[in-house]
């Protein structure tokens, strides 16, 4: 007999699958959320040293003509090329890259929240605390204490 569920039962069953995640003890901890690729093949080089790139730049304002310039294209051939390998714009990229260095700037919790946001690349606390929550939905004090409390 086949099974056809409707939206109620997809929300209780969702429900059901949510309590049993949070109810198991076998959880590991993330210590960042940041973007991670695999790529090695030679063809790759270019996203690679886009990559590598930003990376080493991830504090300082990378303009597009300079990115683009890493990668031998013009600005806007940059962001199709991008595009197309990512699935996200280079902006996504980075705002997740800078979340992800945040991330294990407060769980070393060597320095202070406000300090952080601009040792992760970001101009101001406003937009920090904005794009922390929306990536990992959570404040960054609130990031912070969970994984306290979980070792």
């Amino acid at each position: 007999m086949l099974n056809v569920f409707y939206g109620e039962d997809k929300i209780i069953l969702l429900m059901e699958a949510l309590n049993a995640i949070a109810a198991c003890s076998q959880v590991t901890m993330l210590s960042s959320i940041g973007f991670t690729h695999n790529t090695g093949a030679p063809e790759n080089d270019r996203i690679n040293a886009i990559y590598e790139y930003s990376l080493a730049n991830l504090r300082n304002k990378i303009h597009l003509e300079e990115i683009a310039a890493i990668a031998y294209v013009s600005p806007n051939s940059f962001c199709r090329y991008f595009k197309s390998h990512t699935q996200k714009t280079y902006s996504q990229f980075l705002i997740e890259l800078k979340v992800g260095h945040a991330c294990k700037l407060l769980i070393e919790n060597k320095v202070i929240i406000k300090q952080l946001c601009y040792e992760s690349g970001f101009n101001n606390f406003a937009s920090f605390h904005k794009f922390f929550k929306q990536i990992t939905g959570k404040s960054p004090l609130t990031y912070q204490k969970e994984f306290m409390q979980s070792y």
